[in-house]
């Protein structure tokens, strides 16, 4: 079966390898790209779309479908790990660590019965644990408020300026897997549960392609937003800068929770118990 595989993968890539040579030559101004789609996205990106940004507009309208396939794959990837990795009953560990609050002291409990009364003033930490470090915690719970603002702003402003739902969410996604790595798993699950994690990537791709079918249900082609300007009340052009938006925020949120899935099933082995 292995030497099967190898034998599809050298055809299919020797195939894809020799189709190349049909491909105009690289920087070629006569070539198809140059001489019609790219002074056209040049010239009337603004005038149709009412987007300056024209990175935007070429990913989210003009090809929209795609981004959203693309986007799909995200998802799909977050799914592929998801049913990989993710151990649907959770072993408890034999001995658990806890520190104290104020003296940093490191209790080690084996078994339920040795618990203490004063339990309450220990924190649950994991058997693989860096050392304590209040500075390193401290800025990262300063610093992640701001990066996750920022990682909206680019969202919310990437039709406009550099940046998009891709770029936006990833950000985004770093906020948590930062809070993850500075504190524990168990602190980032509980700023975002794994259940919600898993809705909100696929709110994201459905975001996307129902913006696509509402079009479609006001009479006009699959991810044509123009159709959106009898709902939003605005002209056509400014429909499609709203619909690209709209599709940038599903994007964002998709990217997001499959970064954050992922992370999470990689760095506890699907456990959930113990993260990096």
């Amino acid at each position: 079966m292995k030497i099967l595989g190898l034998i599809i993968a050298v055809l299919t890539g020797t195939l894809l390898i020799y189709t190349t040579s049909d491909f105009p030559s690289w920087g070629d101004p006569s070539s198809p790209a140059s001489t019609h789609l790219s002074p056209h996205y040049i010239e009337k990106t603004l005038e149709e779309t009412s987007v300056p940004n024209i990175v935007t507009a070429v990913l989210a309208d003009y090809r929209g479908y795609d981004t959203m396939f693309e986007t799909t794959v995200i998802f799909g990837a977050g799914v592929a790990c998801f049913f990989l990795l993710r151990v649907p009953r959770r072993k408890e560990p034999v001995e658990r660590l806890y520190r104290h609050t104020l003296t940093g002291m490191t209790l080690r409990i084996k078994d339920l019965d040795e618990v203490p009364e004063n339990l309450d003033e220990f924190e649950r930490i994991d058997t693989l644990w860096a050392p304590y470090d209040l500075i390193i915690k401290t800025v990262c719970r300063l610093l992640i408020p701001f990066i996750q603002l920022f990682a909206l702003y680019v969202i919310a402003h990437g039709h406009h300026s550099p940046g998009g739902g891709f770029q936006g969410g990833v950000i985004l996604g770093a906020s948590f897997i930062l809070l993850a790595v500075s504190y524990d798993l168990r602190t980032a699950k509980e700023r975002l549960r794994e259940k919600l994690g898993g809705i909100l990537c696929a709110v994201g791709v459905l975001i996307y392609a129902g913006t696509g079918a509402l079009c479609l249900l006001l009479g006009l082609n699959f991810l044509d937003y123009s159709a959106l300007a009898s709902i939003l009340h605005v002209d056509p052009i400014t429909a499609r800068s709203h619909g690209i938006l709209i599709v940038e925020i599903g994007v964002g949120l998709a990217v997001m929770a499959t970064m954050i899935w992922i992370y999470d099933n990689i760095s506890s082995e699907g456990k959930y118990e113990e993260g990096l």
